[in-house]
Parts: structure tokens; sequence; C-alpha cells
């Protein structure tokens, strides 16, 4: 496998130069993620993850360091260079679901879709099978508030796998369920990395990050922990199972 993110020294610096009131909320960061892997970043708050989240998901750029994303520089990326990016390569998983509440579970998916220039009937053909995918087919017409928490984390999930990006970043996606929907989220994103999407997870519960075949720590902006996590169980894709 070869590297699909690439961190280098990265820093995130707020009010630099301003004494006491500068904060490091990255200071010195370099990790590489390989294609296919199933990557926990796990710290409390404050620790830096969520800017870390950010940096690798596109959303901003850094104070110092590269970046490199399939190998290509993203680091010094004008916002509509990096809006490019982020509809390409990344599906975005959020705590907070950010559906749109007056628009139902199949034009939520449709949304970024039409944002990237998809045809109509391109895009209502993968919404709905990525609605099927998670398990919501019968749901499409439902707004987000005839639905569960864990539901509507589902159509978020469709919403970001619609358009079939190779990088998955989930920014604590069970932190608003309960224990049996944040598993079901769970086993979603491990059958996505069965079948071979990258996904990175963030999260503040080891019980989350216990799941991913690898755990990275980060604490005060620096990164303190990187191992594989030899109990990681991979899900098997059953014979004839439907891919998400």
């Amino acid at each position: 496998m070869k590297a699909l993110v690439e961190v280098q020294n990265i820093s995130k610096i707020y009010n630099e130069g301003e004494g006491d009131n500068e904060v490091r909320a990255l200071d010195g960061v370099s990790l590489s993620i390989e294609e296919g892997e199933f990557v926990a970043i796990i710290g409390q708050s404050g620790s830096g993850k969520s800017t870390l989240m950010n940096q690798l998901g596109c959303l901003d750029v850094p104070t110092s360091g590269r970046y490199f994303l399939h190998g290509i520089d993203v680091s010094d990326m004008t916002d509509d260079e990096l809006s490019d990016v982020r509809n390409k390569e990344i599906g975005f998983v959020f705590q907070g679901f950010n559906l749109i509440p007056g628009l139902t579970a199949l034009e939520n998916v449709e949304l970024p879709l039409i944002y990237r220039g998809v045809g109509r009937r391109e895009r209502n053909e993968l919404s709905h099978r990525a609605l099927e995918a998670v398990g919501l087919g019968e749901r499409k017409s439902h707004r987000p508030a005839e639905m569960s928490g864990g539901q509507q984390q589902r159509v978020a999930i469709a919403r970001a796998i619609a358009q079939a990006p190779p990088i998955i970043l989930a920014d604590e996606p069970t932190g608003n369920l309960d224990s049996s929907s944040s598993q079901e989220i769970i086993n979603i994103l491990r059958k996505l990395h069965a079948e071979g999407r990258t996904i990175i997870l963030i999260t503040h519960d080891p019980g989350v990050a216990s799941q991913a075949e690898r755990i990275i720590t980060i604490s005060d902006g620096k990164i303190t922990g990187d191992e594989k996590n030899e109990a990681f169980v991979p899900y098997v894709l059953k014979e004839n199972e439907e891919r998400l």
C-alpha cells in the first residue's frame, strides 16, 4: 500500500506572536496513513484532534508544515482549490448529522451531488443506492425530525458515500447516539473499510477507538501514541452482500 495521507511537521498556531495569547493547537505533527487503513485519532477536549481533523479534511490550512494528499501538496491551496479536493476525495460524517430539517432523507443525500454538478438522474440513482445500502431505502421520504438519531446519522453516512469518495472522515460520529445506535454506525464504518475505503475516525471515546485497526493518540497538539490495534477484528463481507 502507498501513503494516501502524508502530514509533515504541521503546526497550527492561533494568535501567533501574541505572547500568552498564542495557542499552538497543533505542534509539529507528522503522520502517514495508507490507502485502505482504518485509523482512529483519539484525544480529549482541547487535545488538538479537531484541529487535526480540519487539516486532514482540507477544511483549513496549517500555519507551517506540509500536507500531501494522494501525493499532491494541499498545504497552500486556495479555498476554491480545497473545496474541489474535498468534493472529490473526502466524505464527511459529523457528530451533529448536519442534515437540512426541511429536506427529506433523499434530498439531503442529493444536496452535495447538486453542488458537484451531478445530473438529476445520476444523483437520484446514487442517493437511492446509498440510502438502501445503509438500510433506509424505505425512509427516503422522511425528514430528519421523523427519524431517530441513529437513522439520521445513517442518512449522513449515505450522503458521505453517495459518490464513493476514497476517504471517509468521521468526526465523533457516535457522540450523540445511544450505545446500540453507536455500534450500528461503527459497524457501517467497519464494512466500508472492508470494502476498501480509508476510514479516519476522530473520537474521545476509547471504546470507539478500540474498534479501529490503528490508534493514534493526540495530546496538547502533539502525537503521543501511534500503534496497531492487536485486538482489531476485520469486518467479514458475506457472499452476495450488498456493497455500501
